[in-house]
């Protein structure tokens, strides 16, 4: 009887998620085979550590926001976060499994633990990015995940740590965004229990998986009409962080941001909006880029931030610029499309969010891979000019 009851607890998720998909994502989903419970059930938690080598200059934050492959996958896109790890916290049952916390009876939360370098990103900026993934005010789950195992929390390891964490909750109350109380645990951090092994790093393991995931849980969709223009935002700074041992809590500015709508709307033209901010896509062959074969590379006409290089450019006979390799993936984000019925993976930029195009599996050797990306959502910058526009880093591309 209690496997029944942890098998229920953990397949809600998915029976609740494969409710609300078209028919052709819900073939998507049987074909990939989108589930948690069926996934290496014998293994079970490794360790109550986390892995990750103590380092004096590392810092930790724990977080818990409903699935924690969201949560993880999110912090590890940031600079300054070494690691994420999934486990779970809050709880009284020592060395729990997924199926011990599933049923509802340990009292554990799913937590994402998180090692960053105070030096890169401070703690103040790790929970701005934190209220932008979760529902603040929902206690009994998160989205589609229902049950005390995926209630929110924050679980501070300090007084420094619970002074930020009120300070930060405070301010997000007064802004009145949610219309209705927050409802987060804020809880001294007493101990973390690693998961079990296929549940770290889930996002790159199975990405497809993941995306369909993400997409069918409602999570998206909430924090997009939640905080519209907001929602990828870059924390601003007060002041830098002089050095990884400094408490102060701002991090540092990345080079590349999003601006303002408002700015974008006088930066760019009708067609580089459209592309870049409704995800729309130019007419093949009669575009800036499609038959550019000068030296350069290509960087995100909103940001800035390097994308593609020349040297990875080819002619795919589709009328738009086609690479088989972005110049650093650091710089590249893969989502879920569904618009047209299928699976597709959109491409956006990392720092800007503009959608650039999407990637498919019919590219050139190396990679087998092909970037189509509009030219609407890029910039040229020319190999000559690399230096004057602070770009010379990416000069190296270019030597015989």
């Amino acid at each position: 009887m209690e496997y029944q009851i942890s098998s229920a607890a953990i397949m809600n998720k998915y029976k609740l998620m494969v409710a609300g998909f078209l028919a052709v994502a819900v073939s998507a989903i049987l074909l990939i085979g989108v589930d948690r419970d069926g996934l290496l059930n014998n293994q079970s938690n490794d360790s109550a550590s986390s892995g990750i080598k103590n380092d004096e200059n590392l810092e930790i934050a724990t977080f818990a926001g409903g699935c924690f492959w969201c949560i993880e996958a999110t912090f590890e896109k940031h600079d300054g976060v070494i690691k994420a790890i999934s486990g779970y916290a809050g709880g009284t049952t020592e060395n729990p499994t997924y199926y011990d916390v599933g049923s509802g009876k340990t009292g554990h939360t799913e937590t994402v633990q998180i090692y960053y370098d105070p030096g890169k990103v401070s703690y103040h900026a790790l929970l701005y990015y934190f209220w932008r993934e979760i529902d603040p005010t929902d206690s009994e789950g998160q989205f589609v995940d229902r049950g005390s195992m995926y209630r929110p929390a924050v679980f501070f390891h300090n007084d420094q740590q619970k002074l930020a964490v009120e300070k930060s909750l405070s301010e997000l109350e007064q802004s009145r965004r949610f219309g209705k109380a927050l409802q987060v645990e804020v809880l001294p951090f007493e101990k973390f229990w690693k998961a079990e092994g296929y549940h770290q790093d889930y996002y790159q393991k199975s990405p497809l998986r993941y995306k369909v995931y993400r997409h069918g849980s409602g999570r998206d969709q909430y924090l997009e009409k939640t905080w519209g223009n907001e929602l990828h935002a870059t924390y601003k700074e007060e002041k830098p962080l002089a050095s990884s041992s400094e408490t102060s809590i701002a991090p540092v500015l990345t080079k590349y941001q999003k601006p303002s709508d408002q700015e974008l709307k006088k930066k760019l033209t009708p067609l580089q909006y459209k592309v870049t901010q409704n995800e729309g896509t130019e007419r093949p062959f009669s575009n800036e880029y499609w038959d550019n074969k000068e030296d350069g590379i290509y960087v995100d006409i909103t940001s800035g931030e390097p994308l593609f290089s020349s040297t990875t450019k080819y002619d795919s006979d589709t009328g738009w610029p086609s690479f088989w390799a972005p110049i650093d993936k650091e710089y590249i984000v893969e989502e879920l499309d569904l618009k047209l019925g299928l699976p597709r993976t959109e491409v956006r930029s990392k720092f800007g969010d503009a959608h650039l195009g999407h990637l498919f599996k019919d590219g050139p050797a190396p990679t087998g891979l092909r970037y189509c990306i509009n030219s609407a959502s890029l910039r040229f910058v020319p190999r000559t000019e690399l230096t004057i526009q602070g770009y010379q880093r990416y000069s190296k591309l270019f030597e015989k």
